[in-house]
């Protein structure tokens, strides 16, 4: 007798909810500490060797890389945790017990792709709330090789931009009232470099339209001699604006202040594929949990005496790794400007869900 109703009882379903969020989040948790363990061996000795930095400042890099970890290996944790469920309910005759009461493999699925969509909304708001921050501030931390970076909202680091004949970068650039540091200018006339002057920092002065550079440090490289000022004025014409558009990253950003960036560097004629890409992989990213356990349900399925498995196990660990795969490159090439920024963004989550339900229903409906 086939169950009419798409999800099966309410015990069953809490059932098979409470087993796949418990080990999803038991692989997540072992596999952000494995990895944050890693990537602190790999830096806490640059972080120590900077004068002033403590024990103190390697916790505050875990509390910044954790919540980056977490958001990035979410989906592939469930992924992971949906095989291991799966692998369970199989191999103790769960999933025949369900299927001999009337259930298809959608009804099965239907209370974990429900669960998703809860977990993918999480996920979405971690992003919005703490995970731009926190890429904020360790991108302009480790771009100032771990020194003192002012605490101020708006902070972009590492900016190169072009001001006439000049190049022009920023160690860290921000702020209010707006100041950067790590200036360097790229002084060149007609194609060659005429001079190269380095200041600890520089602000913007309306007044004049030029800005005023402080601890100079000035290269001529007609006269190959070094100049040492307390201050100059230099860089007329650019404005702060440049500075803060010329880097606009996704991951920096949340969506309405990315959707505002994007306006901005439209109404300035500058390339935005980048990051319209970006603000559509916002809800793209986070809706990839949803297509977990459609990838990972070829596991479930199939008698475990037949000895396969192992074999459905991998196959549903391989869709879901050639997912994360496809996903990056598609990104890369929308960022790129090859691929549409919908099309990027989007496109591998609907090529694989074809997928997904392709196996389904030709193995199991």
């Amino acid at each position: 007798m086939i169950n009419a109703s798409f999800f099966p009882s309410r015990r069953l379903a809490f059932y098979m909810v409470r087993l796949f969020v418990t080990r999803s989040v038991a692989v997540l948790i072992a596999l952000v500490l494995i990895l944050m363990t890693l990537d602190l061996l790999g830096e806490s000795g640059k972080i120590l060797a900077v004068p002033g930095n403590t024990d103190a400042d390697l916790w505050r890099y875990v509390g910044l890389r954790m919540p980056i970890l977490l958001a990035r290996f979410l989906p592939f944790s469930v992924l992971l945790g949906t095989l291991i469920a799966f692998v369970g309910l199989n191999q103790n005759s769960e999933v025949v017990a369900m299927k001999a009461a009337g259930l298809s493999a959608h009804q099965i699925l239907a209370p974990l792709v429900l669960a998703s969509i809860g977990i993918a909304a999480v996920l979405f708001a971690f992003n919005e709330l703490v995970v731009v921050n926190s890429t904020r501030q360790v991108t302009a931390w480790s771009d100032n090789d771990y020194k003192p970076v002012p605490q101020s909202s708006g902070m972009v680091s590492n900016v190169w931009v072009l001001n006439g004949d000049d190049l022009v970068h920023a160690g860290i650039a921000g702020g209010r009232p707006f100041t950067a540091q790590g200036i360097e200018v790229y002084d060149r006339g007609g194609g060659v470099l005429q001079r190269v002057i380095k200041a600890a920092r520089a602000a913007p002065r309306p007044a004049t339209g030029d800005w005023l550079l402080q601890d100079v440090r000035i290269y001529d490289a007609n006269m190959n001699v070094i100049r040492r000022l307390p201050q100059m004025a230099a860089l007329p014409g650019l404005t702060p604006n440049q500075l803060t558009l010329a880097k606009v990253d996704p991951t920096e950003l949340p969506y309405w202040t990315l959707k505002k960036r994007i306006a901005e560097l439209d109404a300035g004629g500058r390339p935005d594929d980048e990051a319209r890409a970006g603000l559509a992989h916002k809800i793209a990213g986070p809706l990839s949990t949803l297509l977990m356990p459609l990838l990972a349900a070829v596991a479930a399925f199939g008698l475990a005496r037949s000895g396969q498995v192992l074999l459905r196990a991998v196959l549903g660990m391989a869709l879901g790794f050639a997912y994360f795969v496809v996903d990056n490159f598609s990104l890369a090439m929308g960022n790129a400007g090859t691929y549409p920024p919908l099309v990027a963004a989007w496109a591998p989550f609907l090529l694989f869900l074809l997928i997904g339900e392709t196996v389904l229903i030709r193995t199991e409906e």
